[in-house]
């Protein structure tokens, strides 16, 4: 490849249980900017953006349906920190470079998420433990 995988950190996902508690406590005591609440059905969720000041975002993540990854994570780990989203160009083809280097996919074709973008995930025990979400905006 002939350009940078990766551009910059775009945002980090955090698990909770109760998404209106973990907003207040983003935006009243830490003072972060609330940008939206969005629902994203296919991944059942509900999420809540926050701005940091620069280009990374907080993304907190409330599952909607006991069934939902983020439920199970959260019966498996507890609330936290979830995953590192990394903005990325030409996503179809980060994820084939990554594939052919080796690294497990959860998602072999990007698929649409939040605002339009499009994400896919890379399964966590070829990255030592940590989901990566790679995330190409509109």
């Amino acid at each position: 490849m002939k350009y940078t995988l990766v551009i910059e950190v775009d945002h980090i996902g955090v698990a909770v249980n109760k998404l209106d508690e973990a907003i207040s406590l983003y935006r009243d005591v830490l003072g972060l900017k609330l940008e939206g609440v969005h629902v994203v059905e296919e991944q059942k969720v509900r999420v809540a953006f926050f701005s940091t000041g620069g280009e990374t975002r907080i993304e907190l993540l409330e599952p909607t349906d006991s069934e939902s990854p983020v439920a199970k994570f959260i019966d498996r780990r507890g609330e936290g920190v979830h995953h590192i989203a990394l903005k990325v160009r030409n996503i179809e083809a980060v994820l084939e470079e990554f594939k052919r280097k080796g690294l497990r996919l959860v998602d072999e074709k990007p698929r649409v998420g939040v605002g339009g973008a499009k994400i896919a995930f890379i399964h966590p025990k070829s990255t030592r433990n940590v989901l990566f979400e790679l995330c190409e905006k509109p």
